[in-house]
């Protein structure tokens, strides 16, 4: 039968695990030392594959960690500690180096593999809270999780455990990312879909479609035949174009005014553009452009070619809004 407790009571629990969790991950200042160190350049010097392997919620944690490390330019993957005595130690040579996570040290699995990749010469290491398991006295490195006490009121599920493994792998990932020189642009190339990989690789060029690179005519375009281009591209903005080259511009601000100023609509475009204008790059990120018009207050620009200065098309808040750049 269940046990009803007060609101007040459980708030109390809640409070009490996290604050242990806490607890128990403020220790994990001790443990970067000279060997954490240590463990990070032999990571930044491996020539082949980091491989994650654990059993159980230390598998589920090693999954997370393969996975930043192979998002921050350290290629890696998850293996299940069971699964590789059954076929997937295949994937491992002497080129690469295995992580194994578990709290015990002590799974018999570890005493199967562990002398087989030591046969095979490949560098371990273990995140372990027991550093006189049988893993970390088999493993060329080992590191402790600082753990003396589960978060879990039963002090039996793995909690502060694997919120401190998630941090060290978390820790030790990063840090060799900094290490490796790893940037936002190699970020990005790992994440090249979604808003993320937009904001950091999408550049104003790929915008460019059949409707936005028409939004130009000459200046001796007239008028009413400018407001129909306008029209017709929808864009805010019209560039006027002499030799291929951008001379000035006519927004719908430009419309307005010539409108409410009675001038002759079958005059030339020429008459009434705004000849100082500001204009972006082809190859520049949409991102960049973006934050340059939201600064300037611009709803649309015209693109130009960085070495030509060919006019290119034109491109509005909108059209980069609708491809996942914010």
């Amino acid at each position: 039968m269940m046990d009803v407790k007060t609101n007040e009571t459980l708030r109390a629990t809640a409070l009490s695990i996290i604050q242990e969790e806490l607890h128990q991950a403020n220790k994990l200042i001790n443990v970067v030392d000279d060997n954490f160190v240590s463990i990070c350049r032999a990571i930044c010097e491996c020539k082949g594959k980091v491989i994650i392997s654990g059993i159980g919620k230390s598998g589920h944690i090693g999954k997370k960690i393969a996975a930043t490390f192979a998002s921050t330019g350290t290629p890696s993957f998850f293996v299940h500690l069971a699964e590789a005595l059954h076929g997937d130690l295949g994937m491992v040579d002497s080129s690469d180096m295995v992580i194994f996570i578990s709290n015990s040290g002590e799974a018999h699995e570890f005493k199967v593999m562990s002398p087989l990749l030591i046969k095979k010469s490949v560098t371990s290491i273990a995140v372990t809270q027991n550093l006189n398991s049988f893993l970390a006295n088999q493993c060329s490195y080992r590191l402790s999780t600082a753990v003396d006490k589960e978060a879990c009121p039963l002090g039996l599920a793995p909690s502060s455990s694997t919120v401190n493994t998630l941090i060290l792998g978390d820790a030790i990932a990063l840090t060799v990312m900094t290490m490796k020189g790893f940037n936002q642009h190699d970020f990005a190339l790992s994440h090249p879909a979604g808003a993320l990989g937009n904001s950091l690789l999408l550049t104003l060029d790929r915008l460019l479609d059949d409707k936005q690179k028409q939004a130009f005519c000459r200046a001796d375009t007239k008028i009413v035949d400018a407001i129909e281009l306008m029209c017709q591209t929808g864009l805010g903005l019209i560039a006027i174009v002499s030799d291929h080259k951008v001379i000035g511009v006519f927004t719908d601000g430009d419309l307005r005014r010539a409108i409410h100023q009675n001038h002759d609509l079958m005059l030339p475009i020429g008459d009434v553009i705004t000849p100082c204008f500001k204009s972006s790059f082809s190859d520049q990120l949409c991102s960049k452009t973006l934050r340059f018009m939201t600064t300037h207050s611009i709803s649309a620009i015209p693109v130009i070619d960085r070495e030509s200065e060919k006019f290119l098309g034109v491109i509005n808040i909108n059209a980069i809004h609708q491809a996942g750049v914010c």
